[in-house]
């Protein structure tokens, strides 16, 4: 009896030891990897960047632009009065078809120009064939107005699944998300955007901002939300500036689903 209650026991302490490793391995991706989101488990899979693990307090403003032309200048002025000389603006094709005096606008104050696409729907409801015009579409039309060829996407309301992201890498773009939303589309006030961008920024974080003619505070909000973040010590950088740091750590991203998994099969489960 007794060596049936050591074995018994034995065999439990063995699968504790196993899953209590396994589960240490995958709380050191997490903490390393904080700041990292992929969409998908596999190695291989593209992924979605919303923020980039660092100490560095870097952050990227980031302005989508898909209508209008009241907003723009403006944020222009202000990114220009407070010595902000990194940016990223994500534009609609069909708009800076129709404004290429603003593209070329935020190009000579040296802002970087990544792709909204074309059509301003979820893609994620379109045929991979379709996915790919409108993806192709927005990568001709930008280039020819600036020179040169977009590497980065946002997607019409942040909306993609697994096709999207494939079709998207495979024209060479990186996707990128965000990790802080100021909800400035929805007018709630001046303070109450300056609040939600400097409450939740972080090192590594991109902020989404919009410069279309919807949002009527954005351009007063800016200049408090950049003291506030400067009072914090954080430097304004590119998204490409943030993915640069990202590959001199040399971090491999992970999501929830292989975490769990691993669990899993280090328990024999």
């Amino acid at each position: 009896m007794n060596n049936f209650f050591y074995v018994l026991n034995g065999k439990r302490i063995k699968k504790f030891f196993f899953v209590f490793t396994a589960a240490l391995f995958a709380v050191g991706i997490i903490y390393v990897e904080k700041g990292h989101v992929t969409v998908f488990s596999e190695e291989s899979s593209p992924s979605a960047i919303y923020s980039v693990s660092t100490e560095k307090k870097v952050i990227a403003l980031t302005f989508d632009i898909s209508w209008g032309d009241k907003r723009t200048e403006p944020i222009l002025n202000v990114l220009k009065d407070k010595g902000v000389q990194k940016a990223t603006f994500f534009l609609s094709s069909p708009w800076s078809k129709t404004h290429p005096e603003i593209v070329k606008a935020i190009q000579q104050q040296g802002y970087e120009i990544g792709s909204h696409g074309h059509k301003h729907v979820n893609y994620s409801g379109l045929n991979e064939e379709e996915i790919t015009r409108q993806i192709s579409s927005a990568h001709s039309i930008l280039t020819d107005l600036t020179g040169k060829e977009p590497k980065l996407l946002r997607l019409p309301n942040g909306d993609f699944d697994k096709r999207v992201l494939k079709i998207a890498q495979s024209k060479g773009y990186s996707v990128i998300q965000w990790d802080t939303d100021s909800q400035d589309w929805m007018n709630k006030g001046v303070q109450t955007i300056v609040d939600r961008v400097v409450s939740k920024a972080h090192p590594g974080d991109i902020v989404l901002l919009h410069a279309s003619d919807s949002v009527k505070q954005t351009h007063e909000a800016l200049p408090i939300i950049i003291d506030e973040l400067r009072k914090k010590g954080y430097e304004f950088v590119t998204v490409s500036d943030l993915l640069t740091e990202a590959s001199v750590k040399g971090s491999e991203v992970r999501d929830q689903t292989w975490v769990q998994q691993e669990i899993n099969n280090a328990a024999g489960m």
